[in-house]
C-alpha cells in the first residue's frame, strides 16, 4: 500500500447533499456488509454528489471512474508500460481501489462495453477478487473495498443496458429530482442566490420536465438549475442565464425552445 497515496482520494470537505428519505442509512447498511450498491435515477439528480457525500461521512477513499464506450478493461485493472527502464505495471483505478480499500465508484456504468464490465463480476460476489490475467495475479479485495455503479434508466437501449448477470450483483437504490421545495433549498445552497430566484428557477425546471416524452429526451436537472443560478450571481440577466443554462443543452427544436423560452419570460416577467 506504501506505493499509493491514499490521502489523494479521500474527501477532506463535507459535500453538500440534502437527504430526502432514508437513502443514508440504507447505503450504511449496504456498506457495513460491503454488499455492491447499484444507484439509478435520471442526469444531474444528485447520484454522484451522494456517493461523494457518503464516502466523506464514512471517511473511506473514493475512486471515480467516468465510463464511456471507448473504456477498456485495461482502462479500469491497468496495463503495462514502456519506459526508459524497459516495462511496468500500471495499475487502473478499480485496482488501485480494491488494493487499498477505497470505494470505486464507476459512473454511467451502461456507457461502457459489456465485455469490459465483465471484469467487475468477480469483485461483485463471494470471492471479491480481481483477476488481472495480463500480470499473473489475482487481488483479494481489502477489507474497506465496496464497488458503486450508476446509470440513467431513462437512457437504455438494447444497444445499451445491463445484463441481467451484472445487474443482479448488485443492491439498487432509486434516485430522482427532488421535491420542489427540497430542490428551492438545493440550488440557494449551492450558489447563494436569493430564495425568489431559486423558487422561478426551480418552476421552470419542473415545466421541461413535464415535457419528457413529448419532445423532450430528459428533463432540466437540479445541475442545470445551479448553473443557472450561478450565471445570475455573475451578473447575467435571469431569462439569458435560463435560455443558455436550461433550454439551449436540452433541445435543438425550435417549438420546445420556443414553449420553454415563453415559460422563462412568463415567470420572470
Amino acid at each position: 500500500m506504501s506505493e499509493f497515496d491514499v490521502a489523494q482520494y479521500v474527501i477532506n470537505d463535507e459535500p453538500f447533499y440534502y437527504a430526502q428519505d432514508e437513502e443514508v442509512a440504507e447505503y450504511e447498511a449496504a456498506y457495513a456488509a460491503r454488499l455492491p450498491v447499484m444507484v439509478k435515477g435520471p442526469t444531474g439528480c444528485g447520484k454522484s454528489r451522494f456517493i461523494e457525500h457518503m464516502a466523506w461521512k464514512l471517511g473511506k477513499p473514493l475512486i471515480t471512474v467516468a465510463c464511456n464506450e471507448d473504456m477498456t478493461a485495461s482502462d479500469l485493472v491497468g496495463r503495462y508500460l514502456l519506459d526508459a527502464d524497459g516495462t511496468r505495471w500500471l495499475d487502473g483505478p478499480l485496482t488501485i481501489a480494491a488494493r487499498i480499500g477505497a470505494i470505486c465508484y464507476l459512473d454511467e456504468i451502461v456507457e461502457a462495453r459489456q465485455d469490459t464490465t465483465v471484469v467487475i463480476h468477480p469483485l461483485t460476489d463471494h470471492r471479491r477478487t480481481l483477476p488481472l490475467d495480463k500480470k499473473g495475479e489475482t487481488i483479494s479485495a481489502h477489507p474497506d473495498f465496496q464497488l458503486v455503479i450508476s446509470y440513467n434508466p431513462g437512457y437504455q437501449s438494447l444497444m445499451k443496458e445491463l445484463k441481467q448477470s451484472t445487474k443482479q450483483r448488485f443492491v439498487a437504490m432509486d434516485f430522482d429530482y427532488a421535491p420542489q421545495s427540497v430542490e428551492e433549498g438545493i440550488v440557494e445552497k449551492e450558489t447563494g442566490i436569493d430564495a425568489d430566484t431559486a423558487k422561478k428557477l426551480v418552476k421552470i425546471g419542473h415545466v421541461a420536465r413535464n415535457l419528457k416524452g413529448h419532445g423532450l429526451d430528459e428533463g432540466i436537472s437540479t445541475r442545470l438549475l445551479v448553473y443557472a443560478a450561478n450565471l445570475i450571481q455573475q451578473g447575467v440577466s435571469a431569462p439569458r442565464a435560463c435560455r443558455m443554462a436550461l433550454v439551449r443543452p436540452i433541445t435543438d427544436d425550435a417549438d420546445i425552445r420556443q414553449t420553454l423560452d415563453h415559460a422563462i419570460d412568463t415567470i420572470f416577467a
